[in-house]
């Protein structure tokens, strides 16, 4: 039996720390994973569910969007994809009875943690205005209140439609198909959060938005950059990709201001001198650079490659075939100031010449990352400049070689092919209007910022989740909350219970939806669903498990059942979709390039690659018709004296806004999550010791004060000037306002505050 959920909310009051690992995964990563699993599920439904994650005829993990090769192992899963399997297949309820005895106030006072422990959502629930509670509805009842609000808006754009990245091929098309019929384009996602600056610097230099390295590719590396990235918590299945193309005789760099245990030395669990042994030495260098230095430090690397006179620094054959902009891009990086390179990067010469001697040496290099890069001012800039730094070797379209953003849920790439987008381009309004005769809006949409800024000032008034904490995603807490709670009507898709329920509209629904691990059984019979993975691979997921409670629906069908609510007379066939998703995926086929035959290629044990035209034929689908070369600014980012940069970053017990628990076992930090991490050296020239109690303050140029109270100082050996502490608890420090060039994604890695004694 599994044991009780915890019966109060979480402090800090058994904070403990230690030094932190200098490795990861092993015997300790595999107890971590089955304890958490067999408190959740039980011992039983933990061996049944665990050896389905990410099989053939398996389901997808909810977790992370890492690939699966073809050969898989018996346990195709790490740590923390089995602590999100066993936070969705857990045991534990959240009842009509739950939801009498809190408040919704009293929930809002809860932590994350204890939110996400209480269990599975059974029923549709429905908070009513001016009530202090939610009550059980019927799903008629829930879909009729949802439909008559959103058709009583002065006009469709008053409404938000959001997406979180775990959902389905099959019901992001669907959902996106509903709001377009419904007539916005109002569909901000997750990917608005976190790879928006990847998209949109590599739409720009590639002509097309996706990374163009396959799970092969690292096994053919020379030499792999991995920036801005921590594998071992956020992608420990990447550590094993990692470990095998080390065997192959590549090198790899790390590029990170905090060192990270997962680079550091890696003991595959799944290999019994790995578990048991000393492991693998992942990183052979480790570049500690300075938050936002990124820019700088790829910005020097080229021009070192320009400058050298090794005959194949620069692929002249490459850059005049297929490149565009190199005399520009030339003459601007040739003007680098060094002196700014050093103050950006906070290295030496010395150890960026060592990193150009590791690039000379390789003929095939990729360039991974993940957030780290991605939330800053000049994300956009920074990405574009690493996509200069490839097509100088010609290390775009060549085995082993290419762009590698490291997506975050299983499905936000897919999401995003499926048309889940505020800004379509008018290729697939097209192929969608074609094939289901109607005309779809082609104005822009909402992203999560401006659709944030639109629920604040009034200009939005319904709000519709599909999945996700978008509460606990998105920064500027307490205006983002305000906003929710200023909606006339919020509607959250969920399988647990998370803040965004507690921060709700006048009128508030919970719609309880099936999880990936569990059997969907439509009326043509049991039905699957399908993803696509950070590489562009596109595969079945099949859950095996009962339903959580006989009233749960399937996304798809809530989506279908709203459509007919909301658009009584629209033509589209939303039952035939409901009954089968075949229909869905016959359509997809149709409207989505690269999808053709869907429902027998989906089919296949491997499912199948999307193509690629950048990495499959070097054809370079941009304005100019080849790969473009940019011109990037490098302006050096300067915090006042007496202040820190501060970047937001998950625990190891924790995947994106959910809190799996309250340590931190890579960084030595035990029972607690209000912990700031700072150099020793910045420690002590703050006037602070270590073990302090402070308040995190963010300054901005709005003026306004942002306090993050009561944090535990904690000497770290990250970069000096810099400091890192968890989100979603900083979220509150991070201005809406203040966004990256192009992408409007948060600034969540550089955030400048200072640290005062905490007021209690």
């Amino acid at each position: 039996m599994s044991r009780k959920a915890p019966s109060g909310d979480f402090d800090d009051e058994g904070l403990e720390v230690s030094e932190p690992k200098t490795w990861a995964a092993g015997v300790p990563g595999v107890t971590t994973a089955l304890r958490q699993s067999y408190e959740q599920m039980g011992v039983r439904r933990t061996a049944l569910t665990l050896l389905r994650v990410n099989q053939k005829k398996g389901f997808d993990c909810p977790g992370c969007a890492w690939p699966e090769g073809d050969h898989r192992h018996v346990a195709e899963f790490c740590e923390n994809g089995a602590k999100a399997v066993a936070e969705e297949a857990t045991t534990r309820r959240v009842t009509r009875e739950f939801f009498a005895r809190h408040t919704v106030a009293e929930l809002a006072r809860r932590s994350d943690h204890w939110l996400g422990q209480q269990g599975r959502l059974t029923e549709p629930m429905l908070k009513r205005a001016g009530s202090e509670h939610y009550e059980p509805v019927s799903w008629d009842e829930a879909f009729g209140l949802l439909a008559s609000e959103l058709n009583a808006l002065d006009s469709p754009d008053e409404a938000v439609f959001y997406t979180s990245g775990r959902t389905s091929n099959e019901a992001a098309f669907a959902y996106q198909l509903f709001v377009r019929s419904f007539g916005t384009n109002n569909l901000p996602d997750c990917s608005n959060m976190c790879h928006e600056s990847s998209g949109s610097a590599l739409s720009e230099t590639i002509g097309i938005g996706k990374g163009s390295v396959l799970l092969e590719d690292l096994g053919k590396a020379d030499l792999i950059f991995v920036v801005g990235q921590n594998p071992g918590t956020n992608h420990p299945r990447m550590l094993s990709a990692l470990e095998r193309a080390k065997k192959e005789g590549a090198r790899i760099i790390a590029v990170n201001p905090l060192p990270e245990a997962g680079l550091m030395r890696f003991k595959n669990p799944q290999r019994p001198s790995g578990a048991t042994g000393q492991g693998t030495t992942l990183a052979d260098r480790f570049l500690q650079i300075r938050l936002n230095g990124d820019l700088a430090l790829f910005q020097a690397l080229n021009r070192l490659l320009l400058e050298s006179e090794a005959p194949d620094a620069v692929d002249r054959g490459f850059i005049d075939a297929h490149t565009h902009g190199f005399e520009a891009f030339e003459k601007h990086v040739l003007g680098l100031d060094w002196d700014d390179v050093l103050e950006a990067t906070g290295l030496t010469r010395g150890e960026i010449a060592a990193a150009l001697g590791d690039v000379l040496g390789a003929k095939r290099i990729i360039v991974c990352w993940a957030m780290g890069l991605t939330q800053h001012r000049n994300s956009v800039p920074t990405i574009r400049e690493i996509v200069n730094f490839l097509l100088l070797r010609g290390n775009i379209g060549r085995p082993g070689a290419g762009v590698c953003p490291v997506r975050g849920h299983s499905n936000v790439q897919g999401d995003r092919t499926m048309g889940i987008w505020e800004r379509p381009g008018p290729e697939f309004l097209d192929a969608l209007a074609a094939e289901f005769g109607f005309e779809p809006p082609r104005e822009h949409g909402l992203d999560t910022v401006d659709a944030i800024r639109a629920m604040r000032d009034g200009r939005a008034k319904v709000f519709l989740g599909m999945g996700g904490n978008f509460v606990r995603a998105t920064p500027d807490s307490a205006v983002t909350e305000r906003a929710l709670r200023g909606c006339r009507l919020t509607a959250q898709v969920s399988t647990k219970l998370n803040r965004s329920h507690a921060e709700a509209g006048e009128t508030a629904l919970i719609l309880p939806t099936l999880g990936r691990t569990e059997r969907d059984e439509q009326e043509s019979g049991p039905q699957f669903v399908s993803v696509e993975d950070s590489m562009g691979m596109v595969h079945a997921s099949r859950g095996r498990l009962a339903p959580a409670s006989p009233h749960l629906l399937s996304e798809v069908s809530i989506v279908c059942r709203l459509a007919r609510a909301a658009l009584p007379e629209s033509g589209i066939g939303w039952d035939a979709m409901e009954r089968d998703y075949d229909v869905i995926r016959d359509h997809i086929s149709r409207v989505v390039p690269g999808f053709d035959r869907y429902n027998a290629r989906i089919r296949e044990p491997a499912g199948f690659t999307l193509p690629h035209a950048p990495r499959d034929e070097r054809r370079f689908p941009t304005a100019t018709g080849k790969a473009n070369l940019t011109v990037n600014a490098l302006d050096v980012l300067r915090v006042p004296e007496g202040r820190l940069l501060l970047q937001t970053v998950r625990s190891h017990d924790q995947y994106n806004t959910t809190v799996y628990g309250m340590d931190d076992r890579y960084r030595g930090v035990k029972a607690g999550r209000r912990v700031v991490f700072v150099n020793p050296a910045d420690v002590s020239g703050l006037g602070l010791e270590d073990g302090a109690m402070v308040d995190l303050v963010s300054e901005w140029r709005d003026g306004v004060e942002r306090r993050a109270p009561s944090f535990r100082v904690v000497a770290y050996p990250t970069a000096p000037g810099c400091a890192a502490a968890y989100f979603p608890e900083t979220n509150v420090l991070v201005p809406l306002d203040s966004t990256a060039e192009v992408s409007n994604t948060p600034t969540s890695k550089s955030v400048i505050v200072r640290l005062e004694p905490a007021r209690s």
